[in-house]
């Protein structure tokens, strides 16, 4: 017989994969593929906790702290991230007139925004799996802070738990 803590770590982690896949999968501008797609668990949330404490010690900001402490109850965290990769069609939707006059720390819009379909694509195989969910900005900034996507400027975290009640909603 099975019991549910023997494998539930496991299935959130396989859940975790197919959350990348998707990712992976989603449609992209141009075709032009500039994210960057990791798994984060054990220690790796740790250091992820740790750094959301530093910044939090820095700014004084309180949901980092209660971020750095909510996500150490996750199994895993799928970090998705963007490289600035100006995609050549001179929209100027980033407030520049040309991909050429704008400066190589702004984000393309389009960057930005495969970055969203992705995060909707991977947050959408987590419902379909009955994976708990959340978005976090916070862990995906501590994630960037750490280096943790090759130097991805635009990283976001959506951190993943199976238990009775989604543990990353009500949180005080």
């Amino acid at each position: 017989m099975e019991n549910l803590e023997d494998f539930k770590h496991e299935t959130v982690l396989s859940n975790a994969r197919k959350m990348c896949l998707a990712a992976l999968t989603a449609p992209k501008a141009r075709g032009n593929d500039n994210l960057v797609i990791k798994i984060a668990s054990g220690d790796d949330i740790k250091r992820i906790s740790d750094k959301l404490e530093e910044l939090f010690e820095k700014t004084g900001q309180e949901f980092l702290h209660r971020d750095s402490q909510n996500i150490l109850a996750a199994e895993a965290i799928v970090l998705i991230g963007s490289r600035i990769v100006p995609l050549g069609l001179d929209c100027g939707y980033c407030g520049y007139p040309s991909c050429g006059a704008k400066p190589k720390n702004v984000p393309c819009f389009f960057n930005s925004d495969d970055l969203g379909i992705a995060i909707g694509s991977a947050c959408s195989t987590a419902l379909q799996t009955k994976t708990d969910s959340r978005v976090m900005f916070s862990a995906g900034l501590a994630a960037k802070e750490l280096n943790l996507l090759d130097d991805c400027p635009l990283v976001l975290a959506i951190v993943l738990s199976a238990s009775g009640k989604n543990i990353f909603f009500d949180r005080k």
